[in-house]
């Protein structure tokens, strides 16, 4: 994994707008009238096609929530096989404790567990980011995710530059 460039990966405002919902009764739900669960997945995939050194670690509440192995499931077959691990795990983390971190720390206690250099997350939210590390994360917006051009392009630029 050292070779690797780590793309840390959130779901709900990335790969589809931000407004997901889980209920018993039916399940998870986008609650965004037009739009529907990742559809911008499909632009995640075609960005990555041409850079197999980057790997994804989910970054995502859906793996606390429902576990890596099904969280990982809905995501489109070739960024699932790219998918090396989660920030969040059940044996290391209380799920409580964990909600109430920044996703920048969830992100950084990985990123100093594993010692990675190489990294990028792409996330809506970016509560809590240090000043000084905010060079490595693609924020986007929580309606528009990865269908916004900006956000398209600072990847490709990202991944580009550390890629290498």
């Amino acid at each position: 994994m050292d070779s690797d460039l780590i793309l840390f990966l959130d779901y709900d405002g990335v790969l589809h707008p931000n407004e997901v919902y889980r209920y018993h009764s039916r399940g998870i739900v986008l609650e965004c009238e037009g739009h529907s669960l990742f559809e911008y997945a499909g632009i995640l995939t075609k960005m990555l096609a041409p850079h197999p050194q980057v790997s994804i670690v989910l970054s995502t509440s859906w793996v606390p929530e429902l576990g890596f192995d099904r969280a990982r499931s809905y995501l489109p077959e070739a960024l699932h096989q790219r998918v090396r691990g989660a920030t969040w795990h059940s044996a290391a983390y209380d799920k409580e404790a964990w909600f109430g971190l920044a996703r920048y720390e969830q992100i950084s206690a990985y990123v100093r567990r594993h010692a990675l250099k190489n990294w990028i997350a792409i996330d809506d939210d970016d509560h809590g980011w240090a000043e000084n590390q905010r060079h490595h994360l693609v924020h986007t917006d929580e309606l528009e995710g990865l269908s916004e051009m900006r956000s398209q392009e600072l990847l490709m630029e990202m991944i580009e530059r550390k890629g290498r």
